[in-house]
């Protein structure tokens, strides 16, 4: 057979995994880790979050620190002002050089049209990665008028490209209605099977575990609140709370005021991914009440450790793709509602454990490399990304 052309490959991301801890960051990390050791010139241009030079090479990826990192929120919400400083100060970064493809994620969209701008210039193919489609909460997160630019912006975004990835079906779903091709490729994110089926446990075991950046969206106030509604009939139930982020005060003061004591352990983002398997593995469910997830790298992670997991039954919340009856409960967004799902977690958990294992299973990183890689050739072939759905290559 001949030899696969060696492709060089940009992604763009504002933020860079591990300097920032998130879903996105992290796939694009994961993605660009694994098709570079496949013998690909990877690139990731980002904020720079590290000292010293602006482009290292960190486990065979070349980083691009473009600009210096600035804060990704303000009152709650992320700022325009690092969306625009990063959008303008992309297409003069990417133009010494030439790239085969260049995978764009699709927030904080500014940097899409930048993209676009240098693509056009250089005949080059462009994806946009999608990992969650807004549309009318964009209402709801800014307001009126803001929240129309929003939307438009979006909108606009949609049309810069006929190469998309989509990361789950509801975002596939959810893309078609700002006007997105029914045709979208769903390539998903993942987990490192082996890796997380290695780690051991960690020594100081809880019942309940969230993970995540403490943002409104994820309504870690609400599980608090759940918290105490269970603790009535189970005192001794423990919570660990894993994460960092704008609403980081006030969840911290609502466990002072509550009288918890070290029944609930609330600590900042661990630095190694090893660490969060590791409680994840010393803990029995997972809840995660978002009400907006493109997709739920953490909710895949807990699946893979054994851990059933709670989440909102929210239409843009895309960690729904992940439950069924044998890997998780779906609940409204009260306490009350939460702490009923959480307690049936909780007395089923070790019933659940193999099949939430099974389920994640399929959602190995190597697997979704490869995908990526068929994807990418397809585009630079122009013959048109392959539609590929739930982890397979159709």
């Amino acid at each position: 057979m001949p030899e696969k052309k060696r492709m060089k490959i940009a992604f763009v991301c504002d933020v860079i995994y591990p300097y920032v801890k998130g879903g996105v960051e992290k796939r694009v990390w994961e993605l660009a880790v694994r098709l570079a050791a496949r013998g690909h010139d990877v690139h990731i241009f980002g904020m720079q979050y590290w000292d010293g030079d602006r482009i290292l090479v960190k486990e065979g990826v070349i980083l691009h620190g473009i600009c210096p990192a600035r804060p990704l929120y303000a009152n709650g919400r992320r700022t325009v002002g690092e969306a625009l400083v990063f959008g303008l100060r992309l297409l003069p970064a990417l133009v010494p050089y030439r790239f085969d493809i260049i995978d764009c994620q699709q927030f904080p969209f500014f940097s899409c049209f930048s993209a676009k701008a240098l693509t056009m210039l250089r005949r080059t193919p462009l994806v946009i990665t999608w990992h969650e489609v807004w549309g009318d909460e964009w209402y709801t997160y800014l307001g009126g008028g803001a929240g129309f630019f929003g939307k438009s912006v979006e909108w606009l975004v949609a049309r810069l490209t006929s190469h998309v990835i989509t990361v789950s079906p509801t975002t596939a779903r959810r893309f078609i209605t700002i006007g997105g091709t029914l045709a979208t490729p769903i390539i998903p994110n993942g987990v490192d099977i082996r890796r997380i089926a290695a780690a051991p446990a960690a020594p100081d075991p809880s019942d309940i575990i969230f993970a995540g950046r403490l943002i409104r969206e994820k309504h870690v106030d609400l599980l608090v609140e759940a918290y105490a509604v269970l603790s009535v009939a189970h005192p001794s139930l423990r919570l660990q709370i894993i994460g960092e982020g704008p609403e980081s005060d006030a969840v911290r003061e609502l466990i002072r005021k509550k009288g918890f004591g070290n029944l609930v352990d609330i600590r900042d983002f661990v630095k190694e991914h090893d660490d969060l398997i590791a409680y994840m593995k010393a803990s029995k469910v997972c809840v995660l009440p978002s009400t907006r997830e493109g997709f739920g790298i953490t909710a895949l992670e807990a699946l893979a450790c054994g851990l059933p997991v709670v989440t909102a039954d929210r239409p843009a919340n895309a960690i729904r793709d992940l439950i069924t009856e044998e890997t998780g409960f779906l609940c409204d967004l009260t306490a009350d509602s939460l702490a009923q799902a959480i307690s049936g977690a909780l007395g089923r958990y070790g019933a659940m454990k193999e099949h939430c294992i099974a389920a994640a299973s399929g959602y190995d990183w190597d697997c979704i490399a490869a995908e990526c890689e068929v994807n990418y050739r397809s585009v630079i072939n122009k013959r048109g990304p392959g539609v590929v759905g739930d982890g397979q290559t159709s």
